[in-house]
């Protein structure tokens, strides 16, 4: 005599997986998904009613058809439930029953870590005689790049700085820049163009503090001109750990009372600042703060990745803060990998230690490396690579020897030729040669160091 609301492409393995015999079950009516839109159920293990909603991201992969809702905990979830609030059809809000040491925080499950969730709520499910069928999956899960171990997504409140004010300026600084190579303006263009916010908050036990108060009273966000001299010179004075080791109290002006209600009891940001805001304040921290240097910068260089990182960060501080880009060049290299292409890591044991090139085949087989090495892109280096190298290096060091052999006891006061007394293969040979020096100095103007070594070997 029971009944069992589920979705029709689905019948058949929810049976299956229930141990109910299809054959006798009988489909008493067949209603639209948007027929429940907004109805209540009872919650089987708490002591309150649920919304039904209606969502795309709901298919007929596994499971009933009807899904629990976590807007705290997935993006679609978070997405569904903020569309029925903004229409007024729903105050579901985002609550997170999960602190960010990863213990639950609600009123069953109090105390328990988040991992044991899974457990807990099937177990009171089948106990309390709620539980239709249970089966394992497979589910793709986010996992950390570094430990490898799965995360959970957990909605926080944040803060943000708006670029759309920026966003025109920094653009349009791009075209008084010089790229190396050409394609970084164009990929800067992109990556700011398509950007209105920036995350500047970050949850981590360390880092550079977000200097904003809280009122305790009113719950009014603090952040004004004078608490931020005021901080800023604690930093100065004492670093900026002063934010860790002081109360609220102790961190803003004396006698500072909230502008919102004039009470006096406060609390601190616990959120740190996104390192990429940190590192893109670098140039007022250091081209303005250091007399022999000038700003903006005559280069910044790093690596393909930070376009989106310390290229970027940098503009947009500057930006706004001075209406300018703070550097004149940008310089992107590749990264060093192993001879099959692969990023180097310890844990692959395909790292390969300067040291030990120096240690095997000397200092000046590094720097042959380097030098013939086209740093825009990824450079592959091994052992073989350099015993390839080596042919080279040794060509080099035998054409050194032979022309310094030739020089050997040459005295250019008396023994050197006047230029119109020289054969006339003579002087096509030191044209050549000048030709290739201005050449040389222009690649290295250019940063394009490698290509005169090519150039070289064309002229022979």
């Amino acid at each position: 005599g029971e009944v069992y609301i589920l979705a029709e492409g689905l019948v058949e393995s929810v049976c299956k997986a229930a141990g109910l015999d299809q054959a006798a079950c009988t489909v008493l009516a067949t209603f639209k998904g948007s027929d429940f839109e907004l109805m209540r159920a009872k919650h089987p293990l708490f002591d309150r009613e649920s919304v039904i909603l209606c969502g795309d991201h709901v298919t007929l992969d596994a499971g009933t058809g009807c899904v629990h809702t976590a807007p705290g905990f997935g993006a679609d979830d978070f997405n569904i439930c903020k569309a029925y609030d903004d229409a007024g059809k729903t105050h579901i809000g985002t609550p997170v029953p999960v602190n960010a040491k990863g213990v639950m925080t609600d009123e069953r499950y109090n105390g328990q870590f988040y991992a044991k969730g899974n457990d807990l709520v099937v177990a009171d499910l089948e106990a309390e005689g709620f539980l239709l069928a249970k089966e394992n999956i497979v589910h793709s899960y986010p996992h950390c790049w570094r430990c490898k171990n799965p995360i959970i997504y957990r909605a926080t409140e944040q803060w943000f700085c708006s670029v759309d004010a920026i966003k025109d300026a920094a653009v349009k600084s791009c075209d008084e820049i010089q790229w190396h190579p050409g394609w970084g303006k164009e990929r800067m263009i992109s990556m700011i163009s398509e950007r209105n916010d920036w995350c500047i908050s970050r949850q981590r036990v360390w880092g550079v503090p977000i200097p904003i108060f809280y009122c305790e009273d009113c719950g009014a966000d603090i952040v004004t001109p004078a608490t931020i001299a005021h901080v800023a010179e604690l930093f100065r004075e004492y670093g900026s750990n002063v934010w860790f080791d002081r109360e609220a109290k102790d961190l803003l002006p004396q006698g500072f009372v909230c502008p919102k209600c004039g009470k006096t009891h406060f609390s601190k940001e616990s959120d740190i600042m996104d390192v990429w805001f940190d590192s893109g304040s670098t140039h007022a921290a250091v081209l303005d703060e250091r007399p022999e240097l000038t700003f903006p910068a005559d280069v910044y260089l790093e690596g393909g990745d930070q376009y989106r990182g310390w290229f970027q960060s940098s503009m947009l501080t500057s930006i706004a803060a001075k209406g300018v880009a703070p550097y004149k060049q940008i310089i992107t290299h590749g990264w060093t990998v192993d001879g099959e292409g692969k990023a180097m890591h310890k844990s692959l044991g395909n790292a390969v230690s300067p040291d030990e090139v120096i240690k095997d085949y000397g200092a000046d087989m590094l720097r042959l490396w380097v030098a013939s090495a086209d740093y825009t892109q990824d450079m592959r280096i091994s052992k073989d690579i350099m015993k390839q190298l080596s042919d080279a290096y040794l060509k080099i060091r035998n054409t050194a020897r032979y022309m310094l052999g030739s020089l050997n006891g040459f005295d250019p006061d008396t023994d050197a030729v006047a230029y119109k007394e020289l054969h006339d293969l003579d002087k096509w040979a030191i044209s050549r040669l000048n030709e290739l020096g201005r050449a040389v100095r222009g690649y290295y103007t250019k940063d394009e160091f490698r290509q005169f070594q090519l150039d070289a070997k064309e002229q022979g």
